[in-house]
């Protein structure tokens, strides 16, 4: 497994690095999961389909039964009330982590090939500081930090995006990475800080952060109104 080392007690996980076959993908979905895949490839639908599968086993981990996860507005999936969780698929690898929402508040998870980013692609996506510090763990690590900083960033975005009140992007996101396998950020318009953990496994970079809801049910849910984000997963 590429995530079980980097997810923390209490949090389930399960990846697949494969996809159910052409017949396979629609028979997987609820009906309303159908609707939202029902003008994308074929490809891009079996996709759609595995990486759900994922999120459905690790609920029923929780002893909570299977049922739609449709995207949210975000992109996000709407998670089962009482648990939260997060998805990320790429060429190969997808997986899905979930938790208890009387645990923890938001988790973030995000994959990527361990490859560098292209050189246009980096200048657009990291701030010159970011991008100093990947050439520096680059060099003293030798791993693609560029890729890197912007998983940490995707894993980031994921965790808090839902909790913010407006859209923010990755830029939006500074991460600074560390050595020993772990990345620390700061919430965009906020004075919080967060901690997050990276791993180069398996030809993948996996980066995941999992707020706990001891620490973080107060700075998320402060300013927003009962009914949204977490406070509407642990009712």
């Amino acid at each position: 497994m590429v995530l079980d080392h980097l997810v923390p007690e209490g949090v389930e996980l399960c990846e697949a690095y494969g996809d159910t076959a052409p017949g396979e993908a629609a028979a997987c979905l609820f009906p309303s999961e159908r609707a939202v895949v029902r003008d994308v490839s074929e490809e891009r639908r079996r996709e759609f389909a595995t990486v759900r599968g994922c999120a459905r086993t690790a609920l029923a981990r929780l002893g909570i039964p299977p049922e739609p996860l449709v995207p949210d507005v975000s992109g996000a999936p709407r998670w089962p009330r009482g648990a939260v969780g997060s998805l990320t698929h790429c060429p190969g690898y997808r997986a899905a982590v979930v938790a208890p929402a009387r645990e923890y508040v938001s988790l973030g998870v995000d994959a990527e090939p361990a490859e560098p980013l292209p050189a246009v692609v980096a200048a657009r996506l990291l701030p010159d500081a970011e991008r100093r510090s990947a050439d520096a763990l680059r060099a003293a690590l030798g791993v693609p930090a560029d890729r890197l900083a912007f998983c940490a960033k995707e894993a980031s975005y994921k965790a808090f995006s839902p909790w913010l009140g407006r859209r923010h992007g990755i830029r939006d996101f500074a991460v600074r990475l560390a050595g020993d396998g772990s990345f620390r950020g700061t919430v965009p318009g906020r004075r919080h800080r967060f901690e997050g953990r990276w791993a180069v496994r398996s030809g993948y970079l996996v980066t995941v952060v999992c707020l706990t809801a001891a620490d973080w049910s107060g700075p998320m849910t402060a300013g927003y109104p009962p009914g949204s984000g977490w406070q509407q997963a642990v009712m």
